[in-house]
């Protein structure tokens, strides 16, 4: 789909009171650019695996928003009109930069993904395995590898990057402790079992099922509730030359119908009956079940995780099952994915911050793994739980 791409250049200042301006005018999506230097702190509680670019220090921001092609030009016209309107309002009161309205067509994700390789450069993810982003060029020429300075040995295992519209570069502390569980237990199953399958929830680009094809797995099935990231998996896997009789990629989620807690407490709740609620809320996302623990008025209080597509899922049972995805997501996966894992499987769990490693450890112990693993990085933590 055609997207136009409007942004408005303005200050650090004025961005709030314009988002919420744009907010009532019916715009969604809206995506906010400045200059300011990120604290230490903000960067450790960043999920992303992109290198941070620096930036100037000023007080200019852009403010950028997408709409469809059901606005027409007059309507477009009146938008714009509306916006410069509000900045001169602003403009009484604080700093509002240029005002400059930029008007561009873009495609969904054809700017992320046509440009990433200038951001994103090969690296050493894991041991011999290596990520190395490629592109086509305006000739039509495939695969060609990001220019940098990077020695590939004959032992490295190179994982080729050639869509990025799901996000998910591989370069994650998150990504890395997964790979080093997904390295050891391959290797330790290997010895005992020829034909070893593995499921990878939430694949994002496919780094880690395609890691899992080159470390020597024979099956691996890559899932994803967005349809973008299964796109973009199965584009790396045809570009690593990896046919679906080992790697097959589809879109499902495991957790259609479960649900997790929109709130824990109101403000009518007192102090005791918020602590009842939170108990009640979180042995239910332990997977107790939430019918036998909350009562019609604190259920009313849950929302459903069913997030994306509803595909089914086949319940085949796999000898390993990753999910590098976050705690929160992982605690309710903990009471379903045992259904997808062989007796004496290994479910390995990444994603999972420093605050909610013993949140997980929990859950997993209440669903009838026994760890055996649990590797950390900075602030971040994978374990391994066998069945």
């Amino acid at each position: 789909m055609i997207w136009k791409k409007i942004s408005v250049t303005t200050t650090i200042h004025a961005v709030d009171l314009l988002s919420e301006f744009l907010s009532e005018q019916g715009i969604e999506g809206i995506a906010i650019e400045d200059n300011q230097p990120l604290s230490e702190d903000e960067i450790r509680e960043m999920y992303v695996d992109i290198p941070l670019m620096p930036d100037a220090v000023d007080d200019s921001a852009v403010v950028s928003f997408f709409i469809d092609s059901s606005y027409t030009d007059t309507m477009i016209d009146q938008l714009a009109e509306s916006i410069r309107g509000e900045l001169r309002r602003l403009s009484e009161f604080i700093p509002v930069g240029s005002c400059d309205i930029d008007m561009s067509e873009t495609s969904d994700d054809s700017t992320w993904n046509d440009n990433f390789k200038n951001f994103f450069k090969p690296q050493r993810l894991y041991g011999n395995l290596v990520i190395m982003p490629v592109y086509e060029d305006e000739n039509g020429q495939q695969d060609i590898p990001v220019e940098a300075d990077f020695d590939i040995k004959p032992e490295d295992k190179v994982i080729k990057i050639k869509s990025v519209m799901a996000f998910g570069t591989g370069t994650h502390e998150t990504t890395r402790l997964c790979l080093g569980l997904i390295k050891k237990h391959i290797n330790d199953m290997g010895i005992i079992k020829k034909d070893l399958s593995l499921m990878d929830v939430g694949c994002g680009s496919g780094i880690l099922s395609i890691a899992s094809v080159l470390l020597g797995a024979s099956y691996v099935h890559g899932l994803d509730i967005d349809p973008q990231a299964v796109e973009a998996s199965k584009i790396n896997a045809e570009t690593n030359g990896i046919g679906e009789d080992k790697l097959l990629f589809s879109c499902g989620n495991l957790l259609a119908g479960n649900m997790i807690a929109e709130n824990y407490i109101s403000d009518s709740d007192t102090d005791d009956n918020a602590e009842s609620v939170k108990e009640k809320i979180e042995k239910a996302s332990l997977g107790s079940g939430i019918s036998s623990v909350l009562s019609a008025e604190e259920a009313a209080r849950m929302v459903d995780i069913e997030n994306g597509t509803t595909d089914s899922v086949p319940k085949r049972k796999y000898d390993i099952v990753v999910a590098n995805i976050l705690a929160d997501v992982i605690i309710p996966l903990s009471s379903v994915i045992k259904d997808y894992i062989e007796d004496g499987g290994v479910f390995i769990a990444s994603g999972i911050s420093e605050s909610r490693i013993e949140d997980v450890k929990i859950a997993l112990m209440n669903n009838g793994f026994t760890l055996i693993d649990c590797e950390q990085e900075n602030e971040w933590f994978a374990l391994a739980a066998v069945l």
